[in-house]
């Protein structure tokens, strides 16, 4: 996938960067069923709900769920990395879009063994965008991601299961196809327009976040209040709002910062 600094100090950077792909033509002939084979959907159902288990006794007053991450364009993310996904969506969209149909073909799976668990709610990752937004014509998007999307969570809503839907960055431009696959919530991190969300689907819909976690790290008491009233402001009338830092809170968080905005938060979380 490339690298990237999280951890303080930058002590997480990789520096061994290595593609198995020569070239786009690789990339568009790829085939998962080749290259993973096929999953099966019992046991990855066995999996879900062991998953789902030890999250209801380890945490019994949460919201317990259970998911996938490499949904769609994670998962292309994952296997390409960023440079040759780029490179062939830039080369020809039709033929990078095939390639995207196949690994949706292939994932459908995952979706399916979801349904049958015992989890009410499921968690449904896919980093579709980054800061500025979508990084692939938006077109794209809607002719290759969000069809796919229509198919995974068929089964989803036929089962009965809540969906939340998380991606980094900015999915602004998106949250109404989102929305149109049936997705039951949002979480978001502080980039993508909580206002917009509250506005137009905070009576029908959940959303988790946004705080920004840049805000925790400063450590000054009036701006961490401030990011907080700022989130409770428009979440607080909404009845399916959770407050959180919409991109967590890292190790190297002052512990007095963190302890604070959760201080914040309970004083203005009473409706």
């Amino acid at each position: 996938m490339g690298h990237a600094n999280y951890a303080a100090g930058g002590v997480d950077f990789d520096g061994e960067v290595y593609c198995p792909f020569k070239n786009t033509e690789e990339v568009f002939a790829f085939d998962p069923y080749e290259e993973f084979g096929a999953r099966d959907t019992k046991a990855l159902t066995r999996a879900f709900d062991e998953n789902y288990r030890t999250g209801v006794v380890d945490f019994p007053d949460a919201v317990n769920m259970t998911g996938v991450y490499v949904t769609c364009m994670s998962g292309l993310i994952d296997i390409f990395g960023w440079d040759m996904l780029l490179t062939a969506a830039g080369e020809d969209p039709a033929r990078f879009g095939e390639t995207a149909n196949r690994y949706a073909r292939w994932a459908q799976v995952y979706f399916d063994a979801l349904a049958a668990s015992d989890a009410p709610v499921v968690m449904v990752h896919d980093d579709i965008v980054w800061t500025e937004g979508a990084f692939i014509h938006p077109d794209w998007y809607r002719r290759y991601i969000f069809p796919n999307y229509k198919k995974y969570f068929r089964p989803l809503i036929v089962s009965g299961k809540k969906i939340m839907f998380t991606s980094d960055g900015n999915f602004t431009e998106f949250i109404d196809d989102v929305a149109a696959c049936g997705v039951h919530g949002f979480v978001l991190e502080p980039l993508t327009d909580m206002n917009y969300i509250a506005e137009k689907y905070g009576k029908t819909h959940v959303f988790v976040g946004n705080a920004d976690t840049r805000v925790l790290l400063g450590g000054k008491k009036d701006e961490i209040y401030a990011e907080v009233k700022r989130c409770m402001d428009i979440g607080k009338g909404c009845p399916g709002f959770f407050m959180a830092v919409g991109n967590h809170i890292p190790p190297n968080t002052p512990v007095d910062a963190a302890l604070y905005y959760n201080e914040a938060y309970e004083k203005m979380s009473k409706r």
